[in-house]
């Protein structure tokens, strides 16, 4: 059975949030940015004068030779000596909120379908675990050279059959991520995938239920600790505060009362 286009109708109703307009464009950079930082091994490592093998012994006197005083030769001006300001061992990581990171899949999808560029098809699988068998398949379903295949799950066979093909990816639903989404010239999706991706493109509702505060606290005056404050009782009429002025000219006077 041959893949069809899948239409932004067919999308939305397959429940897939579809993005309109240019919102999402930032966050499908950031996201990407994230993802391919987060490859980087960050294991360039340099050593200081303090962890290179050298003698710590003055090479010379400080006086009298006429060159120029040296302490130790593992000075960073020597040859062989350490690096001042050389790269260390770092993680390069950056870190993505959820909401922005749903988006920017959100985008990629909705780009890719708007250009006609992702497939369905109902299941892919191959009987036997030979490359010619899973390629006649793929010829079957387009003729693109970098495919993106994904589905729910994937058999052993086809899994083994896909391996040596480089241009090819096979990517579970819950594990595609925008990056790929976006590197490949289609995008193979079976029926099943077709729902997940539909959830993982659903935002959580934000007006989530909270659980009711307890009698006697106020959600406005901040909840806890708020009803202490609102049961203390009110000052005598005609009493106040003693401001700290008034404290000290109190304290002068009985000085005074008591010389």
């Amino acid at each position: 059975m041959s893949a069809k286009v899948l239409t932004a109708d067919a999308a939305r109703e397959a429940k897939i949030t579809l993005i309109e307009g240019g919102r999402g464009t930032q966050a499908v950079h950031d996201a990407v940015i994230a993802m391919r930082a987060a490859r980087r091994s960050g294991s360039a490592n340099t050593k200081t004068k303090a962890e290179v093998a050298l003698s710590g012994a003055k090479p010379w006197r400080q006086k009298g030779t006429g060159r120029a005083r040296a302490g130790y030769k593992s000075s960073p001006i020597w040859r062989g000596g350490g690096v001042v300001f050389g790269p260390k061992p770092r993680d390069y990581s950056k870190k993505v909120p959820k909401t922005v990171r749903r988006l920017a899949f959100q985008k990629a999808l909705t780009e890719r379908i708007n250009a006609g560029d992702v497939l369905t098809i109902d299941t892919f699988a191959v009987k036997e675990s030979k490359t010619k068998s899973f390629l006649n398949l793929l010829k079957e379903q387009t003729d693109a050279k970098k495919v993106l295949l994904i589905s729910d799950s994937f058999d052993e066979n086809t899994y083994r059959a896909a391996r040596n093909v480089k241009p090819v990816l096979l990517a579970t639903a819950n594990d595609v991520n925008t990056e790929q989404l976006l590197a490949f010239d289609k995008i193979l999706v079976t029926g099943k995938a077709l729902e997940t991706l539909g959830e993982r493109t659903t935002s959580s509702s934000s007006g989530a239920s909270r659980p009711p505060l307890p009698e006697g606290e106020d959600a406005a005056s901040g909840g806890r600790g708020s009803s202490k404050r609102s049961a203390r009782s009110p000052l005598p009429q005609g009493e106040g505060r003693v401001s700290g002025s008034a404290r000290t000219k109190s304290k002068a006077s009985d000085q005074g009362a008591r010389e």
